[in-house]
């Protein structure tokens, strides 16, 4: 399931410290895999917006569609070069919502009862997307499908998976494993990998 994991040959940009690489795609979770139909899955964009947004499956998948290609950083010390989805940009779904002035954090919340939270500045960037492909095919359930948070430049378990919604908040709300241990902000070129004294981590992998 895990493939081969390899360390790469000499100094390379886009493998942070502390990394491997792998071909394979691992596949890591904390609890039960939620198993949802595209038809069934309605997203919500709330909290401090001037617009509220309930979209059910067909009418996100009329919004513009984005390809990217970018790097995947497990806190489990794994990387994946070059995996390519497609969904629509966060920045897309911002932009129909309108946050106010005071939106400072996000709050994500999915199917299964997950959490994970970050920096507005963090979720509002121009290449992360709500995936629903992943190498050409839909999004497979054990890899967030149907539909995944990606944010290339944190450690992967801020792209939650089964998003369901989100809500922008004045003050930071953390979510799961921010609050069983894992560091706030999650940046794998700095290791931030765990937080400070006062978060105890829980057993499993995000």
């Amino acid at each position: 399931m895990f493939g081969r994991f390899y360390r790469p040959e000499g100094p390379n940009h886009r493998v942070p410290p502390g990394q491997v690489l792998t071909e394979k795609f691992p596949v890591l979770t904390y609890g039960p895999t939620p198993s949802l139909r595209p038809e069934e899955v309605r997203l919500e964009v709330g909290g401090l917006v001037e617009n509220p947004l309930s979209l059910g499956w067909e009418e996100f998948m009329a919004l513009p569609q984005t390809a990217l290609k970018a790097d995947f950083h497990c806190v489990t010390r794994w990387s994946r070069l070059d995996v390519e989805w497609r969904g629509v940009r966060v920045l897309e779904l911002l932009s129909r919502a309108r946050p106010r002035p005071e939106a400072r954090y996000v709050l994500v919340y999915c199917y299964g009862g997950y959490t994970t939270s970050l920096p507005l500045e963090d979720f509002a960037r121009e290449e992360n997307l709500l995936a629903h492909t992943l190498f050409g095919q839909p999004l497979p359930r054990e890899h967030g499908g149907p539909l995944r948070l990606v944010v290339p430049h944190l450690y992967a378990w801020k792209s939650a998976k089964w998003v369901r919604g989100f809500r922008l908040l004045e003050r930071e709300e953390l979510g799961f494993w921010e609050l069983n241990g894992y560091h706030r902000r999650g940046d794998p070129w700095r290791e931030e990998r765990f937080g400070g004294p006062d978060q105890s981590p829980l057993g499993g992998t995000p």
